[in-house]
């Protein structure tokens, strides 16, 4: 099959699984654009881990890692499938790369993986895997993790960097408007947005350190780093577009990008 995009989601507040916004149909309508994967690979701050762990379980549960939000959110199920044989093709191109993975028997889907998936795939009828953040990264590290699975794509697999695009909980309000966007928050999507459809991912990796407010919108950088990784295993030889996603909360940019595959894609 023809090498698949690679995506990167923001996949905001736990929320976002009973509140679509902006991003949910759009989501819903890209699902139903791609091909069918063979399986899916999401890597999510949300599995943080030393060294990379994958996740070869063969039925993954849905991991309710979050507290104190409705009870209808941990009633919620993606029941999918594992793909632990797909998994083990992962351990094999990150350690050719240089990566001390290892595979992960108990791990299942956390919300930065099955809130997303909800929209995108809602039959949960396609094996999904994930692949852990390494704790210590920064925007190359990140961006040469993204290269190391992106022999995946064209193996049937769809990666996904499931993050945020701006990520500062302590500015989150829960009751603003989303027309109520900070400022800063708009800014900086703005420039990522600029550097993503630009492929300058030269620039890119360099986010952290010279976009406007990058400290602001992401006070620590693991939410960040997926769109690294996803950008990694595109590569910045194809184009890429924004979803727009809406800002949530006041200060959560719900923006998603798709790397690649995209000329048939109109997410309004």
């Amino acid at each position: 099959m023809p090498r698949l995009p690679v995506l990167f989601i923001s996949h905001g507040s736990p929320t976002f699984a009973i509140e679509p916004g902006l991003a949910g149909p759009a989501l819903t309508a890209l699902g139903k654009t791609l091909p069918r994967p063979k399986a899916i690979l999401v890597v999510s701050p949300h599995w943080m881990t030393r060294d990379p762990r994958v996740a070869v379980t063969p039925r993954p549960k849905t991991v309710h890692d979050f507290g104190g939000f409705p009870p209808a959110l941990y009633q919620l199920q993606y029941p999918a499938p594992g793909a632990p044989e797909v998994a083990q093709r992962a351990i094999e191109r990150l350690r050719a790369a240089g990566w001390a993975a290892e595979a992960d028997a108990q791990w299942g889907l956390d919300h930065g993986a099955w809130v997303p998936l909800l929209y995108l795939f809602p039959g949960a009828d396609i094996p999904v895997f994930q692949v852990s953040l390494p704790a210590r990264l920064d925007g190359a590290r990140a961006y040469a993790y993204g290269q190391a699975l992106a022999p995946l794509a064209d193996e049937g697999v769809l990666v996904i960097g499931s993050g945020s695009l701006t990520h500062n909980l302590y500015e989150v309000r829960f009751d603003a408007p989303d027309a109520a966007a900070e400022t800063y928050a708009v800014a900086f999507a703005a420039w990522v947005n600029d550097a993503v459809t630009g492929r300058d991912h030269a620039r890119l990796q360099q986010t952290m350190a010279v976009a406007p407010h990058a400290q602001r919108a992401h006070p620590t950088a693991e939410h960040l780093w997926p769109l690294m990784v996803a950008a990694g295993a595109a590569g910045a030889d194809v184009p890429a577009r924004r979803i727009d996603g809406g800002m949530t909360h006041g200060v959560l940019s719900m923006d998603a990008f798709v790397f690649g595959g995209v000329s048939d894609f109109s997410p309004n």
